[in-house]
Formats: C-alpha cells, sequence, structure tokens
C-alpha cells in the first residue's frame, strides 16, 4: 500500500478534515455559516475554499498545471491576505493540511510504515507553504497600492478645492 493511494482513497474525507480546520481558523460566529451555508453566492468565501483545497490536495496526488494551482493559492490567499489575519495565519491554512492527511491516515501511516512516503507529501506541503506566502506578499503590495492610489487621489481632491494643482506624476505612487 502507498500513500499517495491512500490519500486518494480518502481525499474526500481528508479534504473535510482540513475544511473543518481552515474554518475553525475564523470567529466562532463566522464558522457555522461558512460551514453550512451552501449557495455559492451567499457564501463566496466557503465556495472558494471547498473548490480550490479540492485542486490543492489534487495537487498532492498528480502533476497539476502550475498556473492552475498558483490561482487556486492565489484565490485563498487573496480572501485571508485582506482579513484580520497576520501573515503567518493567512498562509497557515496549508499547514492544517498536513494535520488532515496525517489525522485521517494515522492507523494506515503506522500499520504500512509509510513514514519516507510521508515525507515527500510534506515536502510537496512545504512547496505549497513558499508559493503561498509569494502569493500572499502579491495580494498584500497590490492592496497598499490601491489603498496609496486612493490616498493620492483623494489628496488631488482636497488640494484641488484650494486651486492648488499638484502635478499628476509627485503624486503617483505607482512610479516609485
Amino acid at each position: 500500500m502507498h500513500l499517495i493511494d491512500l490519500i486518494e482513497e480518502k481525499q474526500t474525507d481528508i479534504l473535510n478534515i482540513w475544511l473543518d480546520l481552515i474554518i475553525n481558523t475564523y470567529p466562532k460566529d463566522a464558522q457555522g455559516f461558512l460551514r453550512n451555508q451552501e449557495n455559492p453566492f451567499s457564501n463566496p468565501v466557503g465556495n472558494t475554499f471547498k473548490q480550490d483545497t479540492a485542486v490543492l490536495i489534487q495537487a498532492l496526488l498528480t502533476e497539476v498545471d502550475p498556473e492552475i494551482l498558483s490561482n487556486s493559492l492565489d484565490n485563498i490567499i487573496r480572501i485571508r491576505s485582506v482579513q484580520e489575519f497576520t501573515p503567518s495565519k493567512a498562509v497557515s491554512f496549508i499547514f492544517l493540511l498536513k494535520k488532515a492527511v496525517i489525522d485521517e491516515l494515522r492507523d494506515e501511516l503506522l500499520e504500512y510504515r509509510l513514514f519516507g512516503e510521508l515525507q515527500e507529501i510534506e515536502s510537496k506541503i512545504d512547496n505549497l507553504i513558499l508559493l503561498a506566502f509569494d502569493s500572499y506578499q502579491k495580494c498584500r503590495e497590490a492592496l497598499y497600492l490601491a489603498r496609496s492610489k486612493e490616498l493620492s487621489r483623494r489628496t488631488n481632491i482636497i488640494l484641488s478645492r484650494f486651486n492648488y494643482a499638484v502635478p499628476e506624476n509627485e503624486l503617483d505612487v505607482s512610479a516609485e
């Protein structure tokens, strides 16, 4: 028996454990909604988590197109980067995948002595973590740039009310 086969066999259970662990990172009042609201329009966050975590688990089993993998990570990171999470908490959901795999397959890991294969899976998850950090940084930079542009726009409006014109290039934060 190989670990990849076990993960594939129990993929749905691992995914459900992982989703539950991710949802537990949110405040208690949001957890019920994220878990129970099935409508993707009412619960886009929960829907994104369900779809994109499935892609990430698939990346443990087979080669997933790097663009698809990156998009799935980015979708989750975009959500968590604008919420009240520290950077480490924003990407910590990937560490929870290790816990989900081990929690679901603990008996099989011991019975079949799959610790070498577990290290390979954990290495793949570690690579996902590195990609998530990169994605998080890009999201935060984009957010900072958007906020800076908005501040610049508002400053220009205020200054124009006092008949003081500032050349566009002096307030353009994207040129810096």
